[in-house]
């Protein structure tokens, strides 16, 4: 194979690598939700401690996000991976055989603890690995990855329940994460060399940038809209008299979001007009969910899962095409990513609390559009614009 067909070939590997460690992470993260029920029977648990459960390996993952991209940045994601899909892969299995409740608990922290490289390492595979001209392409087929591990864990899983216990459906599931761990040590190249700041002109940079905090402004809009819809809207749906399975047209966007946004992001170099069309994009159906009729709520549904998720992916490929932060990927991506679950942890509260004191879905669904429209076509507006990209 000539050197050019080699790097190619590598390319397609990283890249298929990237795809597969977003899937595992929401597979991983999701796949105890079909088995709420028995696991709470056979532990005897309320449905407070179950809450925990899920919980713990959310904040497990946040709390872990800045460390881990700051090490990518220092060490290479490459080595990054090899310990944190490790780590990952035994929890996995180890949550298998939990005999009670501290076990089970343990791991799922084990899990959050090693899932939480998968965000700030990811676009350091993305920005060595992917063409200059598709690196938004890149980084939203990997978000794409993050859509089909939840679809997998959410629809695949209770077929598994049919036949296995829920212990051995965690076990497979368990086992994949060490199959992706063996695949990553024993295929995953990379050309790292290590940044040449120290840690902390690394972290004054990064907090004294406009830019980044533009960035953090747009994943807490991104991920508390799309997670507070994720929520509540099997509720509204149910309010409105219509079946809930159509909330599921939501993923749907989320999925498309990824890899359409990211090639439109690559053709159309002006990424803040793109998010204040994907603003008033999000302003327009959320509104619509609350006011159309069916079937024309379906194809907004869908729009309100496409449009957060394309701000999302934009977010995650813009530090790796930034001149000024491309040495400070991890750190960066690292920092908005865990900064950014302040949306999904305080506004899915005020919807619920909206529904408590007006009854109806409207007031909330209103609460959610203007969220959108104030920070991805004010902060598209009024807030920072990247200074040089690395991309000619």
């Amino acid at each position: 194979m000539t050197s050019e067909g080699q790097k190619r070939s590598d390319q397609w590997l990283m890249l298929s690598l990237a795809f597969l460690i977003a899937f595992l992470l929401h597979l991983l993260l999701f796949a105890t939700s079909p088995m709420v029920s028995l696991i709470m029977t056979e532990m005897r648990l309320s449905h407070a401690q179950f809450g925990f459960i899920f919980g713990a390996a959310m904040v497990s993952l946040i709390l872990f996000r800045i460390p881990w991209g700051y090490l990518g940045d220092r060490q290479g994601y490459q080595n990054v991976f090899r310990v944190a899909l490790l780590i990952t892969a035994a929890a996995s299995l180890l949550r298998a055989f939990s005999p009670n409740y501290l076990t089970l608990l343990a791991s799922q922290i084990g899990i959050g603890f090693g899932s939480g490289a998968v965000l700030p390492c990811l676009p350091l595979v993305i920005k060595e690995w992917a063409s200059r001209r598709l690196l938004g392409l890149a980084t939203g087929i990997y978000v794409s990855g993050f859509a089909a591990g939840n679809a997998t864990a959410l629809g695949f899983t209770p077929y598994l329940l049919n036949f296995m216990t829920w212990r051995e459906v965690l076990f497979f599931y368990g086992v994949l994460a060490l199959g992706v761990c063996l695949l990553w040590w024993g295929l995953a190249k990379s050309h790292w060399k290590a940044a040449g700041r120290g840690k902390g002109e690394s972290f004054r940079l990064v907090l004294g940038d406009r830019l980044v905090w533009l960035l953090l402004f747009y994943l807490i809009g991104a991920m508390g809209c799309y997670d507070t819809l994720a929520t509540w809207l099997p509720k509204v749906l149910e309010m409105q008299g219509l079946h809930k399975s159509w909330a599921s047209l939501l993923p749907c966007g989320f999925f498309a979001a990824g890899p359409l946004v990211g090639l439109l992001s690559d053709r159309f170099k002006d990424r803040m007009k793109i998010i204040v069309l994907l603003g008033l994009m999000m302003v327009g159906a959320t509104l619509g969910i609350s006011r159309l009729p069916f079937p024309w709520v379906l194809p907004v549904i869908f729009l309100a899962g496409f449009a957060p998720i394309g701000v999302l992916t934009i977010c995650l490929a813009l530090p790796a095409e930034e001149r000024h932060l491309s040495h400070r990927v991890g750190l960066v991506v690292g920092w908005i990513s865990a900064l950014g679950n302040v949306g999904p942890l305080g506004m899915p509260v005020l919807f619920g609390f909206l529904i408590d004191v007006t009854h109806h879905f409207q007031a909330p669904l209103v609460s959610v559009a203007a969220v959108a429209g104030v920070v991805f076509i004010g902060g598209g507006i009024w807030g920072p614009k990247p200074r040089g990209s690395l991309v000619s």
